[in-house]
């Protein structure tokens, strides 16, 4: 009786069926899906450094001479006169010496850089070229010898407010024209300087 014989490698093995390749939308809506899923995240979390964090600046004008210079690029953080967030972080408030951003409804909403030079509770007054604190005078180096022009009255600095200079006294519009700042208005400290390259580096 004749048998078949069959190679071990004869058999027939079918070919699988391709698989359908999915529509043109289909494959324009699963791009879009994974852009999104991508940048939306990121944009909320840019939105959420910038509004409680930090944020960019640049310098306009002379008034901070000869520390900070007209472009100059400036981080500026807002954990520091963020009253919320400096309550729950236990952080230390704003201090002497901080150089500020801050943004005036009388100037404009225009978004001013100035030095704090006194506190709530402080007494500031302005005579004889020379800035006093609670009657002393200010030791102030990041002048570089320059006076302080005017005159102004001993007065108390109200709760939840700063009084502020810039350190080009001869021209800056500051305190002296508009009073003192209510914390609100400060969008945050100055922090480091990020441009250009030769002035890299903290906020002095």
């Amino acid at each position: 009786m004749y048998h078949q014989q069959f190679e071990p490698n004869s058999y027939y093995y079918p070919e699988p069926e391709p698989k359908p390749q999915p529509s043109f939308l289909k494959r324009v809506l699963h791009l879009v899906r994974e852009v999104l899923e991508t940048i939306v995240p990121a944009v909320l979390i840019a939105l959420l450094i910038n509004l409680f964090l930090a944020q960019a600046t640049r310098v306009y004008g002379q008034s901070m001479e000869p520390n900070l210079h007209t472009d100059q690029r400036l981080v500026v953080e807002k954990l520091s006169y963020n009253r919320h967030i400096r309550q729950l972080l236990r952080l230390s408030g704003p201090e002497r010496g901080d150089v500020v951003v801050i943004r005036l409804e009388s100037q404009g909403d225009e978004l001013l850089i100035k030095r704090v030079i006194g506190l709530p509770g402080d007494v500031v007054e302005i005579h004889d070229g020379l800035v006093f604190v609670n009657g002393q005078p200010l030791n102030e180096p990041y002048v570089a010898g320059a006076t302080t022009t005017g005159f102004y009255a001993p007065t108390t600095i109200p709760p939840l407010q700063i009084f502020v200079l810039g350190d080009n006294r001869g021209f800056s519009n500051d305190s002296r024209s508009f009073g003192t700042i209510p914390l609100e208005d400060v969008v945050g400290r100055a922090w480091f300087s990020y441009w250009p390259p030769e002035q890299i580096g903290f906020v002095k």
